[in-house]
């Protein structure tokens, strides 16, 4: 009766229009492509976007950043449209076409008015971009050569240093290791045959994502979904397994000395998967260690109380397969040493004993009370869809949330980071003036 009384009052507290959008309508294409449909006729707009499995985590060791690039390339020219003519027909209606990139998952969205001219235009270029790309050849030199050129500005930065040796000692040859941009001797490598195969391989309608929040009736919906799919690559099989990813040797230390004014620190290691049972705990638990801003544990010990570094923070990022925990900071070289002491000191103390019953209540009314804003817009909700269908979580996911918050147990924080988390076996990335010197 709780948790129901907690769910009523976090939806009495959304706008009215936000009511009627959390039923999620779901079907599937003729060609296989899996629809989420939350609708809104109250603002005149849309919001739409298809996903596929086409993240970094789909690239090659020896030509990583093909992934990125077919993604970034296939808003560059479609049939009859070159990259000028796409942007000025978008900019003339007050639409919005942009790429969807990350380790697992790659694809398009937009974002239109719901009158039927302008919404009529803006969907008609972005199934000419998904259906018949041109990855053109001048086009594909051009970004490749941005592309390169910001990898070499990105690698002076000492906290893309720390992230990218951080990743490479957490999941070894796991290609979730892998730089999602690439890097630049691979980019050097990749030519516009790359990504026409990629693209061929991994774009393809069954097992495709289409989320759709907004102005539209069901009708005109599956109208549109199959439209969106219907020039796509159809296959009978489901996209290709990743590889698991499997423990790298553990406890391992990289200090790398970098001329800069705050010294990098980053340890941790793997994850859980978005869908791991633990999650709700783990979620409900970093709250209190490092990702509740200055209420956490980490920002008081670290900050507050000794004044070693301005930001430290923890999270989990969960992945298809097991992502990443992490957690970070920035501080003055001389106070390095201690700042890892303490952080590592804090990780054990709340991984041994959990949160206080204080901590677990406050925790959870910031998490709940927070709740409404994460689905205050379209945009917001739009974008929890296509979580939903990517991950294949529950279609009542939104509405399960306050109450899976509420019954987390200070227990169940504990048992679950002591299931996820050895704190004597920290991956740790140092970067810095002196890092050789720092002593873990």
């Amino acid at each position: 009766m709780k948790n129901k009384w907690l769910i009523f009052l976090a939806l009495a507290l959304m706008p009215q229009w936000a009511l009627a959008l959390l039923p999620i309508q779901h079907w599937t294409t003729a060609q296989g492509a899996k629809v989420y449909l939350v609708q809104n006729p109250d603002i005149p707009m849309l919001d739409l976007s298809i996903d596929f499995a086409a993240g970094s985590v789909r690239d090659r060791r020896e030509k990583s950043g093909v992934a990125y690039l077919t993604n970034h390339l296939i808003q560059m020219g479609a049939e009859g449209l070159d990259e000028e003519a796409i942007a000025n027909a978008m900019a003339d209606i007050g639409a919005g076409m942009s790429g969807r990139f990350d380790q697992d998952r790659a694809g398009l969205s937009l974002r239109t008015l719901s009158q039927p001219v302008e919404r009529a235009q803006a969907i008609d270029i972005l199934i000419r971009s998904l259906n018949t790309p041109l990855f053109p050849a001048a086009v594909v030199e051009r970004e490749k050569t941005r592309l390169i050129s910001s990898l070499k500005d990105a690698q002076i930065q000492p906290g893309r240093i720390a992230s990218i040796h951080f990743n490479q000692l957490v999941f070894g040859a796991h290609p979730y290791a892998l730089r999602a941009s690439g890097e630049t001797q691979t980019l050097e490598t990749v030519t516009r045959e790359d990504l026409v195969s990629f693209y061929r391989q991994h774009y393809v309608a069954r097992g495709a994502i289409i989320a759709m929040v907004g102005d539209i009736s069901i009708e005109e919906a599956k109208d549109l979904a199959e439209r969106l799919t219907q020039g796509l690559v159809v296959r009978s099989e489901e996209p290709l397994a990743l590889p698991a990813v499997v423990q790298t040797p553990p406890g391992q230390t990289k200090l790398i000395d970098h001329d800069s004014a705050q010294t990098h620190i980053l340890l941790g290691g793997v994850g859980v998967s978005r869908t791991d049972p633990d999650y709700f705990a783990l979620l409900v638990g970093n709250h209190i260690l490092g990702g509740g801003g200055f209420t956490s544990r980490i920002t008081e010990q670290v900050r507050q109380q000794r004044g070693l570094a301005y930001s430290a923070y923890s999270y989990f990022m969960p992945m298809a397969d097991q992502g990443v925990f992490m957690m970070g900071m920035q501080t003055r070289p001389e106070q390095a040493e201690e700042a890892l002491r303490v952080s590592i000191k804090t990780l054990k103390e709340f991984v041994r004993q959990g949160p206080t019953t204080e901590e677990l209540i406050n925790a959870q009314k910031n998490l709940v009370g927070s709740f409404p804003l994460r689905i205050d817009s379209n945009r917001k909700i739009h974008e929890y869809l296509s979580v939903i269908g990517f991950y294949q979580l529950p279609l009542n996911y939104l509405e399960l949330f306050v109450g899976k918050v509420e019954n987390v147990s200070a227990k169940q924080i504990q048992e679950a980071f002591s299931r996820h988390i050895d704190t004597e076996q920290l991956m740790m990335v140092v970067v810095g003036v002196q890092a050789q010197s720092v002593k873990p």
